[in-house]
Order: C-alpha cells, then sequence, then structure tokens
C-alpha cells in the first residue's frame, strides 16, 4: 500500500527491519514460528506436537490485535503494516500448516494434492476479500473465519489413536475440504476473537497443549 504524503514531499518510508520491533508484529511472528514449528513436526511425522503448534498459532494469532488495540500512539502506518504481516502469517498458519499436516499424513499420495489445495486456496480468496471489505456487519464474518480451520483440526486429531490410518486420512481429508467450503461460503458467522471468548480459546490452548504432551510423553 503506497505511503501517504504530506504536501508535495512524500513520507519517508522505515526500514523493512523496523517493522519486526513492533509488539504486535513480535507477536504475530512468535505465531508464524509456532505455525513452523508445526509444519516441521507435520513432515517429521510427529503430529502430536505438530497439533500443539497449531493451537499455539491460533493464540498469538489472536493476542497481536489485542496487543495492537491497547497500544497508545500507534500510527495508521504501523496498524496498516500489522494486518498485512497478520493476514500472510495467517495462510502459513491457518492453509499451509493444514494442507502439509494433510498430505503428510497420507504419505505424500498425488490424491490428497487437490483437498490441500483447496484448503490454501480458500485462504487466498478470503483473506484477500476481507481485506478489502472488512467486517460483514458490525462483528460478523461472510464465510468461517480461517483460524477455525486450526481450531477444528487440533480437536479432530483426537480421533487419531482410535481409528486406522487409512480411515483417519479420509476423515482429515473430508474435515478439511468442508472447512475449505465454509470459509468461502456466503453465510455469517460471529467474530469471537474477543471478550469470553479469548478466555474459552486460552483453556483450550493449554488443554490441548496438555493432552498432546501427555500422548508424547506416554509414546516416546
Amino acid at each position: 500500500m503506497p505511503l501517504a504524503k504530506t504536501g508535495s514531499n512524500p513520507s519517508t518510508p522505515p526500514s523493512i527491519l523496523s517493522l519486526a520491533y513492533d509488539l504486535p508484529n513480535i507477536c504475530s511472528l512468535v505465531g508464524l514460528l509456532s505455525a513452523l514449528l508445526a509444519l516441521y513436526f507435520a513432515m517429521t511425522g510427529n503430529y502430536q506436537a505438530a497439533m500443539i503448534g497449531l493451537i499455539w498459532a491460533v493464540f498469538f494469532d489472536w493476542n497481536d490485535g489485542k496487543i495492537a488495540r491497547k497500544m497508545k500512539g500507534r500510527t495508521a502506518q504501523q496498524s496498516q503494516v500489522g494486518a498485512q504481516v497478520d493476514s500472510l502469517i495467517d495462510i502459513v498458519s491457518f492453509g499451509i500448516c493444514p494442507a502439509v499436516i494433510l498430505l503428510s499424513y497420507g504419505g505424500y499420495s498425488p490424491w490428497l494434492i487437490p483437498g490441500a489445495f483447496l484448503i490454501v486456496t480458500a485462504g487466498v480468496l478470503r483473506l484477500s476479500y476481507f481485506n478489502v471489505f472488512g467486517l460483514d456487519g458490525k462483528s460478523t464474518y461472510q464465510g468461517l473465519a480461517y483460524d477455525n480451520n486450526a481450531i477444528i483440526l487440533v480437536f479432530v486429531f483426537l480421533l487419531e489413536s482410535f481409528i486406522t490410518t487409512s480411515a483417519f486420512t479420509i476423515v482429515l481429508y473430508i474435515t478439511l475440504i468442508a472447512l475449505s467450503a465454509l470459509n468461502v461460503a456466503p453465510i455469517r458467522t460471529p467474530k469471537l476473537n474477543g471478550g469470553l471468548w479469548y478466555y474459552v480459546l486460552a483453556l483450550y490452548t493449554l488443554a490441548i497443549t496438555s493432552i498432546y504432551g501427555w500422548l508424547l510423553l506416554s509414546n516416546p
């Protein structure tokens, strides 16, 4: 996005690295690290650890905006950049990460590529739409918010211990295709990342971390 001009002189843009010193952006980048750890563990077959990384990516995603709203003296330019940072990281955390989890769990079968493509494509379309049009009303989104992909996926993955690998691959495939459809569906869903829902997510994050942490320790 072009920088605003004052009179006839364009304002001097900040350095790229200076963006990493903004506290909300730091929170976003920690969320990106969580997503990258989830990707790493998924590709190495450690899905319990991947689920822990994925849910923490959601938690940090909810916190960057919360921090930004509480900061005083933050410029419009910083807010615009922060929104772009958040959006780009969302693609990694809630699109590419679930797609790689699907591909890895299914042994990288080419039959899984359409599902992986759909979950990433839905995110690209959804986030592009949101960046231009914003909320659909005062407190609702059009379609299912993208972070719900991770919130639902880490819960569904609890079934993995109770059914066969081939059966769970089908469950995973159907789940991600359904989420892709809901991400871009012309329906209204509430914006949940505030108020009581923030504390619900915090408890959910701790619960998911504890469950998968216990599974990791019990199956070394």
